[in-house]
């Protein structure tokens, strides 16, 4: 096995037995970057050199009996919406091409105090607005779409070229994604991660958390970041959690809510049953199966864009005046039809999610998590823009891929994807856990037993 290929919390134990050093997992993670990266494209910038520089002063430390935990000399990649000082953050935009931050993000600062290198920022969809990023090609087949809005991510961890990284989620960008190229990828409950120096799409629905191979590795990279910073004011004192796994497979006196209605309808029928199957596991492993009915259904897209127009609107009101041209044409015309809004629907949309969130959590009550797909569907080509269901009912691949991945944001519960298997062409399928708020810890636990029966996606074959 090249380093290369471990997993976190593998490295994490080979650099700590000094079996393996920073040095030689970096430049392993940045020799696979150069090899796949020309066909991948999921890298706005490597930043090799900054890298090689903290493998470095991480194998000094950790020689000198300074381990700072299992982070320390660990490769990563940060979605280009995250600032680290003196680097670009381009959003992935031609409008923030000369952009470079002067200072840390909260989460950029946390990894970096955890010893983290960092071996670059990742493509997202422009400004994180859509669900394809466009600029990269899936990891399992090169022709598919990688998912978005935190592609580059997904599809730098699926690849080998980080060993975790970084996204945002305002309605699934970090599980969809982690869906489509078979890695895990959570969304922490709502405030618990800070946002301070991420650039925001909708800022009452954002959220930052990791996309990983495992979901011991997402609990290691979770348990670096959570925390207050009163710099964000989503940001929540919440006490602090050890949100690492244990080893144990018995999930007995868990609930696992499976839902009668909303998220196994128009599913792809082998995502359907690749996911019954992964809830079947959760039962053999002690697990209590709860019918549920998932509230207010036929509000959840409309909430879900009533809220995140308008604020993605707001946000950038100066600049599309000012180069409205520098836009790809599909956020464009997504951030115009926010400025179309009124202040009434926007506010009859936080009123829902209101009565939604509340909702929620009564089902909640009865349950410990909800397990159902991740997305209807696998990754589609490249280019493809709707799917039509057996009922003959088309959709937008965009609202297809968002439509189950919305509730959690909308309600700010965790929710964790994690990979239940594949299609007949080969691509990857996502169940997602969703959990208490602040439960995630809960979500974790659930992830990890059922992926400890085995049935990961593994890494996958990049080019």
């Amino acid at each position: 096995m090249q380093p290369y290929e471990l997993t976190v919390a593998g490295a994490a134990e080979a650099v700590r037995a000094r079996r393996l050093s920073p040095v030689e997992l970096v430049d392993s993670v940045l020799e696979r970057i150069e090899r796949v990266e020309p066909r991948l494209r999921a890298f706005t910038t490597v930043t090799a050199g900054p890298a090689r520089r903290a493998a470095r002063q991480a194998e000094d430390e950790i020689a000198g009996g300074g381990l700072r935990g299992p982070l320390h000399g660990i490769p990563a990649g940060l979605k280009d919406l995250i600032d680290v000082a003196g680097m670009p953050t381009t959003a992935s935009s031609r409008v923030r091409t000369d952009h470079r931050a002067e200072a840390d993000s909260t989460v950029a600062a946390r990894l970096a105090d955890a010893g983290v290198a960092f071996v670059g920022k990742t493509h997202t969809h422009e400004f994180a607005y859509g669900l394809t990023t466009p600029q990269t090609s899936n990891a399992w087949d090169l022709g598919r779409v990688a998912g978005g809005s935190s592609g580059g991510s997904a599809v730098a961890v699926a690849a080998g070229a980080a060993a975790f990284a970084l996204g945002t989620d305002t309605g699934g960008s970090i599980r969809v994604p982690a869906a489509l190229n078979g890695v895990v990828g959570l969304k922490p409950t709502y405030g618990l991660v800070p946002r301070y120096g991420v650039t925001s799409l909708a800022w009452s629905l954002d959220h930052v958390g990791p996309l990983t191979r495992t979901v011991e590795d997402a609990a290691l990279v979770l348990a670096a970041l959570a925390g207050h910073d009163p710099r964000d004011p989503a940001s929540v004192p919440a006490p602090a959690v050890d949100y690492r796994p244990g080893p144990g497979t018995d999930l007995t006196g868990l609930r696992v809510g499976v839902p009668r209605n909303y998220y196994f309808d128009r599913v792809n029928p082998e995502v359907e049953a690749s996911v019954r199957r992964a809830i079947g596991r959760l039962e053999e492993l002690g697990a209590r199966l709860v019918e549920v009915e998932i509230p207010m259904t036929r509000y959840i897209q409309a909430t879900q864009w009533g809220l995140m127009v308008p604020e993605a609107s707001a946000y950038h009101e100066r600049t599309l005046r000012a180069v409205p041209d520098l836009y790809a044409a599909d956020v464009r015309v997504l951030l115009e039809a926010g400025e179309l809004m009124s202040a009434g629907d926007y506010l009859r949309a936080q009123r829902a999610r209101t009565l939604m969130r509340q909702a929620w959590l009564e089902m909640l009550e009865a349950v410990d998590v909800i397990a159902a797909p991740t997305v209807p569907l696998t990754a589609v080509k490249a280019g493809q823009t709707t799917v039509t269901w057996g009922d003959g009912e088309v959709e937008s691949v965009s609202d297809a891929y968002v439509r189950l991945s919305a509730p959690a944001d909308i309600t700010g519960v965790p929710s964790l994807t994690v990979p239940v298997g594949r299609d007949a062409a080969g691509m990857p399928i996502g169940m997602q856990l969703m959990g208490k708020p602040f439960g995630d810890a809960t979500v974790l636990r659930a992830g990890h037993a059922y992926e400890l029966t085995g049935t990961a996606a593994g890494l996958a074959p990049a080019v």
